[in-house]
């Protein structure tokens, strides 16, 4: 019997694959599901159980929290990433995650194939396919939803004449949580215009007034919150998250193009992840120079569109980090930030690298490091090829 690993992640796709893999197919089949913080103990032991009822061979639970954030995350802090300005990457930077882990674990099984449960309509399917033939070149891919052309209808109907008892009724909304914000999909992001309901929001507004909060950076990375400090980013992040999602700051619509080349919309709320960038950046402008900023701005781009479109495993991506892991060195201070609902304020920061230091003079005001005779000559200096290029235009011009 054939060995197969699928990314399970306990809904109706997957569901659907584990009985069509082992009953039609005949595989042996291996379900894997990679937690990246939106799971919580109890949770996975449900999903656990509901995959051996389905006939698993063996399931497995890989905690990639942690991995997730060395991995992918930092470096999404690091450039300041916000897709079109607006959208952190939630989902797009937790599927490819998911995808290594899957890729690991079948060559680790020393499966004959890998399964996911994409449609063909959006974006993980390009993610998963990818990074399969690039780490796992040779085994089948086999994707049932998206072969078969399945409606959810279809799905439903196969499972409950393999007599599943299970809670097929679909909710108003889906929801995709991780540590780097939850995704939420309805009929109103379905058009081009409409906004989510206050009950389509995983997390409720809860608190009001406001709130002072102070973020501590180590080399670019969050080690505290309100003066604790934490072994860990992620915990940072959870802290924070906690905090600040009450308040219902992070919630917004990103319009995005796709990998297949279509439009898409979807509602996302993510207080930690926009609140960190945030910060992060505004520390960056203090304690970065000029150039530095220009080329780490020109990089996150690309950076950003190109981790949305599953190609982490690009060299030139290492080649990135690289760049954003040293331009860190300095990022250490800390930010002092105010929370209100449904918005948040940056007030300043504090570092021993702030390079607004007024020693070397007060913009605006004075300065004590050159004189006014020196700015003449440099502003001459300075605009000396343009001038020559007015003059000689103009001379032309006259001939």
């Amino acid at each position: 019997m054939k060995k197969i690993v699928l990314g399970f992640s306990g809904g109706l796709d997957t569901s659907y694959c584990v009985k069509y893999l082992t009953d039609d197919l005949g595989y042996e089949v291996h379900s894997v599901i990679v937690n990246t913080g939106g799971f919580t103990a109890e949770e996975l032991q449900a999903v656990e159980a509901h995959a051996y009822k389905l006939g698993v061979a063996s399931h497995t639970t890989v905690d990639a929290v942690r991995s997730y954030y060395d991995r992918i995350l930092r470096y999404l802090v690091f450039g300041n990433v916000l897709k079109n300005n607006t959208y952190p990457l939630s989902v797009s930077a937790e599927r490819l995650v998911q995808a290594l882990h899957i890729a690991e674990h079948a060559q680790k099984l020393g499966a004959d194939a890998v399964a996911h449960g994409s449609t063909g309509a959006g974006n993980d399917q390009v993610r998963f396919d990818m990074i399969f033939h690039i780490l796992a070149p040779g085994l089948e891919i086999l994707t049932p939803i998206r072969d078969l052309r399945l409606s959810r209808e279809q799905e439903i109907a196969y499972l409950k004449a393999k007599g599943l008892d299970m809670n097929f009724d679909k909710a108003h909304y889906s929801i995709n949580k991780g540590l780097w914000g939850t995704s939420v999909g309805g009929r109103e992001t379905l058009r081009s215009n409409g906004a989510l309901p206050e009950e389509a929001w995983p997390t409720q507004v809860t608190k009001s007034g406001t709130e002072e909060l102070t973020l501590r950076f180590e080399q670019g990375q969050l080690r505290a919150v309100n003066g604790n400090e934490y072994t860990h980013p992620v915990d940072a992040i959870n802290a924070l998250q906690a905090i600040a999602a009450p308040y219902g700051i992070g919630r917004d619509i990103h319009v995005g193009d796709t990998i297949i080349g279509i439009k898409g919309r979807v509602g996302f709320e993510a207080a930690a992840p926009v609140i960190i960038i945030k910060a992060h950046h505004a520390l960056e402008k203090h304690v970065l120079t000029k150039w530095q900023l220009n080329w780490k701005d020109q990089l996150a781009l690309f950076y950003g569109n190109w981790l949305h479109e599953g190609q982490i495993l690009d060299p030139v991506m290492r080649d990135i980090e690289a760049f954003f892991r040293n331009s860190q060195e300095n990022v250490t201070g800390t930010v002092f930030l105010q929370l209100h609902p449904y918005r948040f304020q940056v007030n300043g920061i504090e570092s021993r690298y702030d390079l607004m230091s007024d020693r070397f003079g007060k913009y605006g005001e004075m300065n004590s490091g050159w004189t006014g005779d020196d700015v003449r000559g440099f502003s001459k200096i300075f605009g000396n090829q343009t001038a020559i290029y007015q003059q000689v235009k103009k001379a032309g011009n006259e001939d």
